[in-house]
């Protein structure tokens, strides 16, 4: 039997170094669409911080030129309402002028005052017509101000337009690389379920399958007796050497996992809720936090990478079974240990 066990160890030993070296360039290349990503996303970010302040600066231009716009309109429409008063003015002078020039012509004896009256109202209708000379050069300005204001905002608004289409394109880059990173870490967490379920089988073939040492969901679960004794975080004979076995599978672990994966084995110290009376522990806060601690530091006694191992102490608040009955209280003294990433 061991010479058959050896044959087979030499088969998966051949095995695996292509499957590893497969898994390295795997993860080099996941790694490197990361980086990328990182850096697209500084980039990204770097963009559009700039491209957010130039809108910004773009939006306060428009709203000045907007408020140009409407006092240019409101002075040009002054300015119409003038001439057109002007105009009316010129056209009652011209009218009392053609009057004037009928009298005069009707009667030679109120000549003097006619053509006094006549001159009068020519200067009048040439002052007329100055002013609405001015009105109209006014008007003529203000139409010309007006469609240059028109043009700075249509190129404003074209700058608008342009900086919200590489918006628009910059977020869907970012949705895209979102994505991919998404899928490399869902790729990544299979590959660490995958190393779980090996670890798992591992145990159960190098341990003996006893009703106190089982798995519970994503859990390797031994119970407090097989390791330790009643009140106590000293690990004992037997508990010591199952503690081995379970050393050496971790330690093939170390040595199959790629390093591009951050894992550590945690080790979780669970007590039942009986209070402790006495001793060297105030309570089972403190019991379960040394006999996690017992395990970690046994282990890497045994050549595990303390880089690897995780100690935690939950006391009795987190039971797999909450009955108040001697069985469930058994059940709930337990080391769990789970294969995670950091």
């Amino acid at each position: 039997m061991a010479l058959a066990r050896n044959r087979r160890h030499d088969r998966r030993v051949d095995y695996w170094p292509g499957f590893v070296d497969a898994l390295s360039t795997l993860l080099l290349a996941i790694m490197f669409l990361l980086s990328v990503f990182v850096l697209a996303q500084f980039l990204l970010s770097q963009e559009i911080s700039g491209k957010d302040a130039v809108l910004n600066r773009l939006n306060s231009q428009i709203n000045e030129l907007t408020q140009l716009l409407s006092l240019e309109r409101s002075n040009r429409q002054d300015a119409e309402d003038q001439l057109v008063a002007l105009q009316a003015s010129l056209a009652t002078a011209e009218q009392e002028r053609s009057r004037l020039e009928s009298m005069l012509a009707a009667g030679s004896g109120a000549s003097d005052a006619a053509e006094a009256r006549i001159g009068e109202l020519s200067q009048t209708l040439d002052n007329e017509r100055q002013i609405s000379q001015r009105a109209l050069s006014q008007v003529e300005l203000l139409n010309r101000q007006i469609s240059a204001l028109r043009k700075q905002i249509a190129v404003l608004e074209d700058a608008l337009d342009a900086s919200e289409a590489r918006d628009r394109e910059s977020n869907t880059k970012i949705a895209d690389l979102g994505r991919r990173l998404n899928i490399a870490l869902a790729q990544r967490v299979q590959e660490l379920n995958r190393y779980r379920s090996d670890f798992f089988g591992r145990l159960r073939e190098i341990l003996s399958d006893r009703e106190n040492i089982r798995i519970v969901g994503d859990r390797f679960v031994f119970q407090s007796e097989v390791l330790f004794g009643s009140g106590s975080a000293d690990i004992n004979p037997a508990g010591a050497e199952e503690m081995k076995k379970l050393a050496s599978a971790i330690i093939d672990l170390q040595r199959e996992i790629p390093e591009e994966i951050n894992w550590v084995l945690r080790v979780d110290g669970h007590t039942d809720n009986v209070p402790i009376s006495g001793g060297r522990f105030k309570d089972n806060w403190d019991l379960s936090a040394a006999r996690a601690i017992s395990v970690v530091k046994f282990l890497i006694g045994q050549g595990v990478s303390p880089q690897r191992l995780v100690a935690a102490g939950f006391g009795e608040y987190q039971p797999l079974d909450p009955a108040d009955t001697d069985e469930a209280r058994a059940r709930n003294r337990r080391i769990e240990l789970k294969l995670t990433e950091r």
